[in-house]
């Protein structure tokens, strides 16, 4: 079926995204948005675009039990699934993405004053854990 993945690298506070072209090939970045507008901001991007997953980066594999994300993340895949019933959700494990994605920043050449914003990383990150879940297709 045609239509985009779209990846969510979540956090309390913002969140990366990364989609992929129609054709499920590549993975790019889409964005960073607050995590307070991110069911909003996914619910304008549904009436331009069609997504046929969602994929959501999932730390508990390295992250302590209870841990305040993970309860986060829980809230948020249930809401995720009620807004959007008739798209199926995945997790992806996303151990050493933000690392990862600093190492891919700095190697790429960006300056330093660009490789503090955070955003940057959220944004590597997410199209990390799509490309990783493109792979186990």
């Amino acid at each position: 079926m045609d239509g985009r993945i779209l990846a969510i690298d979540f956090g309390v506070k913002k969140c990366g995204l990364a989609v992929t072209d129609p054709l499920q090939i590549t993975a790019q970045p889409l964005g960073t948005v607050a995590t307070g507008t991110l069911m909003d901001y996914l619910t304008s991007y549904l009436q331009r675009e069609t997504v046929v997953s969602f994929v959501v980066g999932d730390p508990s594999l390295h992250t302590p039990e209870g841990h305040t994300l993970l309860v986060s993340i829980d809230r948020f895949l249930e809401g995720l699934g009620k807004a959007f019933p008739q798209i199926p959700v995945y997790r992806q494990d996303e151990t050493l993405t933000s690392q990862k994605a600093r190492e891919i920043i700095l190697q790429s050449g960006v300056k330093k004053k660009k490789r503090r914003d955070k955003t940057l990383v959220d944004k590597v990150s997410a199209v990390l854990i799509l490309q990783e879940y493109l792979g186990h297709l």
